[in-house]
């Protein structure tokens, strides 16, 4: 398809023009005239100009624009869709009748369409929920085991350490002056103690604890504030304004060691200039707020650290969601479950009501 050919079928299909005034029609017209024109030229490989074939570019338009009018009947207009929209989507979509190839292509089609507002706008990631196979099931992310899950509580207190002040001759301190001094983008000379203090901080072991007690997902890690910290009850509150699927105010239970950190972090971050007129929880050593490829990024790294396979796995920022879920399931029940995990609906914590290998393997060792 060249850009000739794009057609108003294509670019707005019928019932939408149907349901649009005028204005909103143009608005929309824009839109989605640049996105399929991205498609064309850019969206399979932008950093090689590769774009998708004639037909992709047909059905991921189609695809979409059904999206977007699923969207408008919840909310009215909007062309400003959220992680979240395409989440409720896909969710709908896995519990219809719909075959398991128009799931997958659907997702796609929304992947792309998240990828263009990265690519064009900057807009955050979308990290789908469910991953659809060949077969007729759907399955939760991979998701971390009992002992990976502690792996990766030891590896956020390795992750960015370094060795003590007082600990270090001066030839050593002077070489990891220079590595602080690139870290943290300031001149060598101006490398204080208090920068290895800052270097051993609080902040990844509380962001990798608290995703690991509360199944935190990536949007939920972008909006967390100090107002949702309760240190002295050992709970989150996220209000209902707040919260990412905007159904209710949640309260959910940490660790004491989780609590303790948080404690610590929270008089730790009042030291830091990028945290100066906001209540962000955390945020990027630039200032910016995390997510979902910056959680990547971290993710990776911590792995690294722990030694933890990613071979033949699909592992996110969800999959620490996806294992506290499981676990949570195994050893209270759905109900503790859905509220831990902050479950609109207990149809979609049902997804994790299943034994975890290490159980069925030791049951199977009981077994003979």
């Amino acid at each position: 398809m060249s850009q000739d050919a794009l057609d108003d079928t294509v670019i707005v299909p019928g019932p939408s023009k149907e349901r649009l005034n005028q204005r909103q029609l143009l608005d929309y017209q824009e839109i989605r005239r640049e996105f399929i024109e991205w498609l064309l030229h850019l969206g399979k490989n932008p950093d090689r100009a590769v774009g998708y074939s004639e037909s992709t570019v047909r059905q991921t338009a189609y695809r979409t624009d059904q999206f977007f009018r699923a969207v408008w009947d919840e909310r009215g207009y909007t062309t400003d869709v959220t992680s979240e929209d395409a989440d409720a989507y896909i969710r709908d979509l896995t519990y219809s009748d719909a075959s398991e190839s128009h799931k997958s292509n659907t997702q796609k089609s929304l992947l792309r369409l998240f990828r263009w507002r990265v690519h064009t706008r900057g807009g955050s990631e979308w990290e789908p929920p469910y991953a659809f196979s060949s077969g007729d099931a759907t399955r939760p992310r991979d998701y971390f085991t009992r002992s990976e899950r502690r792996q990766l509580r030891e590896a956020a207190l390795e992750y960015g350490s370094i060795p003590g002040y007082n600990d270090l001759t001066p030839e050593q301190r002077d070489r990891w002056k220079g590595y602080l001094a690139q870290r943290f983008g300031k001149p060598k000379s101006d490398v204080r103690p208090a920068d290895w203090e800052r270097a051993n901080g609080w902040q990844t072991p509380t962001l990798v604890w608290v995703s690991l007690d509360c199944g935190l997902r990536p949007i939920e890690v972008e909006r967390a504030v100090t107002s949702w910290v309760d240190i002295d009850n050992g709970v989150l509150r996220i209000p209902k304004e707040q919260s990412s699927k905007n159904v209710d105010n949640w309260i959910v239970s940490l660790q004491s060691r989780t609590v303790r950190a948080l404690d610590r972090w929270l008089t730790e971050r009042r030291a830091y200039d990028r945290y100066t007129g906001t209540d962000a929880l955390w945020l990027t050593r630039h200032g910016n707020p995390y997510r979902s490829q910056s959680l990547r990024h971290v993710l990776h790294r911590l792995c690294d650290l722990a030694d933890i396979s990613t071979k033949g796995r699909s592992l996110s920022w969800y999959s620490i969601r996806a294992s506290t879920a499981t676990y949570m399931t195994h050893e209270e029940d759905l109900a503790a479950a859905q509220a831990q995990l902050r479950h609109k609906s207990p149809t979609t914590t049902m997804r994790y009501d299943q034994a975890p290998i290490e159980s069925r393997r030791d049951a199977l060792d009981r077994m003979g």
